[in-house]
């Protein structure tokens, strides 16, 4: 039963882990000097104008996309590197705005790029068809489906045209883009499915796990389990994200900062970790490592990490849709200062942590145990198919070799009786072998 707990975290964390594994490193700052700033004048903040720091956050949206997590991020990572080089391309991007990149208005200026550019974007694309050709041949392989199509599987994968594989076209971009975009928009709601998945499955596991035992091992199981959740639960109140009380915290532990001196644009101008003037998802999931150490500590066996790294998750998702007011996965200085202007930041709601929530229903799992069950079934079914072709085959090879041990033991009777009768014996190939008469 433990392979299936593994295989499901693995896929979990393969989804999940793309997107954490870029925490933030701790901030280093001079803290003899930093104690000394004064805080940055709460000025009203300009109007928005078509100045190089403007046309700067359009940019940083189209790299920022190079860190989305998805199962082509490595190929949409190379692809804008790639582009980068191109000084006319570079240009236009610095110019453009959001919704022309993802109107794939900007795949235009891919026929202008230069012919060494273009080779390299074409030798991208080859490599990534022959990525998902294997990942195909490895599923079909899999599922002992030999008759499928794998030009036509290709069609399932939108993020580039499969039509052309040997081609990087204005198309390819066109179509990279929006499938970059929408499927960032949906994936919170993916990840939060495969979460519930995941939940389901310890749960799963556990129970099945009791069934194997005799009634006073299971009690003691059960009350170990009972203390687990209780130890678990036991953690100190955690500060609601994005919250005043929240930010403050950090401003004093981390950045050993007087709180009373704590100033949200300079806080931003801290925390905005490779100066680009905006606060991205990995620079916010940065700032709840404080709260997330109040419940998890890794050395404890009732702290789940992957429910730490969910956590933060949700922090970061809650804090983007109260502060990201155009939805654009970066927070600019404009966008930060007004949240802190709202009640909320001053008086927010108590924040529950993972423990404090039902993920599913007794009918959702039941419903999930019989989706394993027909898969345990499935594989079982094609587990035996597989063990019966082994055993033709083994009873095929036993055949042979019985074959071939009659036919040697049927030669060498022949070559005795021609020795008896004084007839010279024969060759590999049935010649006959003339021995010089003494």
């Amino acid at each position: 039963m433990r392979w299936r707990t593994i295989l499901l975290q693995y896929c979990f964390l393969l989804i999940t882990c793309l997107l954490t594994a870029l925490e933030a490193v701790p901030i280093d700052i001079d803290k003899t000097k930093v104690q000394n700033i004064h805080p940055v004048e709460s000025a009203k903040i300009e109007p928005p104008i078509q100045t190089r720091k403007n046309l700067q956050k359009h940019y940083c949206w189209f790299l920022n996309l190079k860190d989305t997590g998805l199962y082509y991020d490595e190929y949409l990572k190379q692809v804008i590197d790639v582009l980068e080089t191109d000084k006319h391309f570079r240009e236009k991007l610095q110019k453009a705005d959001i919704e022309e990149i993802k109107s794939g208005r900007l795949s235009k200026e891919l026929d202008l790029v230069s012919h060494h550019v273009r080779t390299k974007l074409d030798e991208l694309k080859r490599q990534e068809v022959g990525r998902l050709r294997m990942l195909i041949k490895a599923k079909l392989d899999s599922l002992q489906d030999i008759g499928m199509d794998h030009q036509a599987l290709l069609k399932q994968f939108d993020h580039l045209n499969h039509l052309n594989p040997d081609k990087f076209e204005s198309t390819d971009l066109d179509m990279l883009i929006k499938a970059a975009t929408s499927d960032l928009e949906h994936y919170d709601k993916t990840r939060h499915e495969e979460f519930k998945k995941y939940e389901m499955m310890k749960e799963h596991e556990r129970r099945e796990y009791l069934k194997t035992l005799n009634e006073e091992k299971r009690k003691e199981e059960e009350s170990k389990f009972e203390e687990m959740k209780k130890k678990h639960e036991n953690h100190p109140k955690v500060n609601h994200p994005g919250s005043k009380d929240q930010l403050k915290e950090v401003w004093e532990e981390t950045d050993g900062l007087d709180p009373n001196d704590f100033d949200p644009k300079t806080f931003f101008k801290l925390h905005d970790v490779n100066s680009d003037g905006f606060l991205d998802e990995q620079e916010l999931e940065a700032l709840f490592t404080k709260e997330l150490e109040k419940v998890y500590d890794p050395k404890n066996e009732e702290d789940d990490m992957v429910e730490m790294e969910e956590e933060r998750l949700r922090m970061r998702e809650h804090v983007m849709n109260e502060v990201d007011t155009n939805k654009d996965r970066l927070v600019t200085l404009e966008e930060f200062l007004k949240a802190t202007e709202k009640k909320e930041f001053l008086e927010p709601d108590s924040w529950e942590t993972l423990d404090q929530q039902q993920f599913f229903t007794e009918e959702e799992l039941k419903e999930y145990e019989n989706i394993i069950a027909l898969q345990e079934n499935e594989l079982k079914k094609k587990a035996d198919e597989l063990q019966k072709q082994k055993e033709e085959l083994q009873r095929q090879h036993d055949q042979l070799e019985a074959q071939k041990l009659e036919y040697h033991q049927v030669i060498q009777q022949m070559e005795q009786k021609k020795l008896q009768q004084g007839i010279p014996p024969s060759g590999p190939a049935g010649e006959l072998k003339f021995e010089p008469h003494i």
